[in-house]
């Protein structure tokens, strides 16, 4: 009998079994409590991640150029002076907040690290699995880039270059150079890199803009190739990762969201805002406070157009008195700030629309001073949720309250989530309005009948796309392949995000099986591009929106207050 063989796997079936490959592997160590990077079962991490080739991680799989743009991407959300640790241990909140290590926060992550001693780094992890195969992904990436910087820096004869006995020199003198010095400067450090002069250039001019929060771009290629050199050299100083007993125990178990929502109940009761609609917002919480308050607070001491060009001058980092000042109106107008207690790292604020005169809201803000005197809507904004997060926080706040014996649900009358994400089809700056939720790696799709449509957005001078959304593990490990799957195949998927699925599962659940809220709420789902991965140089890794993400930002937030204001 002869069977016919079978077909090779197309690249997209390959990545897709990569990052299964990756995801097992990843909670098997978790499990196990630790790993050496270098070691088979990191070998086996690696190897996945160069089969995948993430658009992110650009040119990861060249084995002599060191990726920077990925590179850039990576320390951001990594803390500073971690390239110089060997020993990397994840720990849940275990005390180190009342320590006297200082707290490092990474300038794009919200997660709180504390450097131990010369060769240990401690990273927080409250946000959930997500948050762990973030973590590990980046390190994975990081150690790989820095085995090629080991060898592009050493010779035949294993002896450092010439080039790197001068990057030594000059980390070990403090790590700055002159302006008339950093040429040269640079030139050997292309050198070591693999790159050239302008690409290197382009990677120290973007380490430099956020400069407080990671240690530039000599001590990171220094620290990256000298640990890896010292775990070559068999001095017994292997890279380690470790995976504390708690945070083994802990993850998983809503520890931290319970307290966050139970915190938010208990503040609403006390306030005598039970009896009030509540509309939850998952968004920028200045936005929301921005289109609310901030053309009241500075009245005609600002010169601007319109709320857009107020929010662009709000957004400069030389305003901070001026973001003080809306801040400071705010308060004394039905704003409640609710900063982080139990480790979730997301703010919370509750707005009285009660105290607000309808009156006095900007032109950009449709409402109806009828309804908003009648109802008197209670606004909740929770910052933005990382990843599986967003199951645990909102699935604890949807959660009946229990007080004085007694069990109370809460008045939910809608829940808009807006954030930025991945486009497939359009750029930068684009909307994405979703019809259903696609689960990653998994079967479960959440279907959703979204109170947004594209024709809310009509004539904004933005455009928007309607379809399906991808809720994937992790955003760092998507290629070309996986995505133009998506896209061109029955999915018709337009965009790609971290936490919609996450977010519709806890609504799901409650309103079709526990009932905890009403069955007719209303749900709003709308993204902004903040990239488009299929596009070359349009990655998250190519920088960030700027100012460029201002209009989407706000568009989203106006038309979600504008529902809230008019039902």
């Amino acid at each position: 009998m002869n069977l016919e063989p079978s077909p090779p796997l197309t690249r997209a079936q390959e990545s897709r079994v990569a990052i299964e490959r990756l995801y097992i592997t990843m909670r098997h160590l978790f499990n196990r409590g630790f790993y050496k990077p270098s070691g088979v079962s990191g070998e086996e991490i690696r190897q996945a991640l160069l089969t995948l080739r993430p658009e992110i991680y650009g040119s990861v799989g060249d084995a002599q150029r060191v990726e920077l743009d990925g590179l850039v991407y990576v320390m951001d959300r990594l803390p500073k002076g971690i390239e110089a640790c060997r020993v990397i241990t994840l720990a849940s909140r275990e005390g180190f907040e009342n320590s006297h290590f200082p707290v490092l926060v990474p300038s794009k992550r919200r997660r709180n690290c504390y450097r131990i001693d010369a060769d240990q780094m401690v990273i927080e992890v409250t946000n959930g699995r997500s948050e762990i195969y973030d973590i590990l992904t980046h390190l994975t990436f990081m150690f790989m880039e820095a085995d090629k910087i080991r060898r592009n820096a050493r010779q035949d004869r294993d002896s450092k270059s010439r080039e790197w006995q001068k990057l030594e020199a000059i980390v070990k003198a403090g790590g700055t150079v002159k302006d008339e010095d950093r040429e040269l400067a640079l030139t050997y450090l292309s050198s070591i890199l693999g790159r050239t002069f302008e690409e290197t250039q382009r990677a120290y001019a973007r380490f430099e803009e956020t400069g407080s929060a990671n240690s530039g771009l000599f001590q990171v290629v220094y620290g990256l190739g000298n640990v890896s050199m010292g775990e070559l050299r068999g001095e017994n100083i292997d890279r380690e990762i470790n995976f504390t007993p708690m945070l083994r125990e802990r993850i998983g178990q809503h520890l931290y969201g319970e307290r966050w929502a139970t915190r938010i109940k208990k503040y609403i009761w006390e306030n005598g805002l039970q009896d009030r609609p509540i509309h939850i917002v998952s968004a920028n919480p200045h936005s929301v406070m921005n289109c609310l308050y901030a053309t009241m607070a500075v009245g005609n001491s600002v010169e601007h157009d319109d709320l857009y060009d107020l929010a662009l001058k709000l957004s400069q980092p030389e305003q901070k008195l001026l973001r003080q000042q809306v801040q400071n109106y705010a308060l004394d107008n039905g704003l409640h700030n609710l900063p982080d207690a139990a480790g979730t790292n997301l703010l919370v604020q509750l707005i009285d629309t009660a105290k607000i005169d309808p009156s006095k809201l900007p032109a950009e803000i449709s409402h109806k001073a009828g309804i908003m005197r009648e109802k008197q809507p209670l606004i909740l904004v929770m910052d933005y949720a990382f990843g599986e997060q967003a199951f645990e926080t909102l699935d604890e706040l949807l959660k009946p309250y229990e007080r004085d014996g007694q069990t109370y649900s809460l008045s939910v009358a809608s829940i808009s989530i807006m954030g930025k994400a991945g486009i497939l089809t359009g750029e930068k700056g684009d909307l994405m309005i979703p019809t259903s939720h696609i689960f990653e790696g998994t079967a479960d799709n959440y279907p959703l009948d979204n109170d947004f449509c594209t024709k809310d957005f009509v004539g904004t001078g933005l455009d928007a796309y309607e379809g399906a959304m991808i809720t994937v593990l992790g955003t760092s490990l998507q290629n070309k392949d996986i995505l133009s799957y998506f896209k061109n195949s029955s999915w018709k998927a337009v965009g790609l995000e971290m936490e919609g699925a996450h977010y519709q599962k806890a609504i799901q659940s409650h309103v079709r099986i526990r009932r905890s809220i009403p069955s007719d709420v209303k749900v709003r789902y709308a993204y902004y591009a903040s990239d488009n991965p299929l596009l070359t140089g349009a990655t998250l890794a190519s920088g960030s929106l700027g100012s460029l993400g201002v209009k989407p930002t706000y568009l989203i937030t106006l038309k979600c207050l504008e529902k809230i204001l008019c039902d």
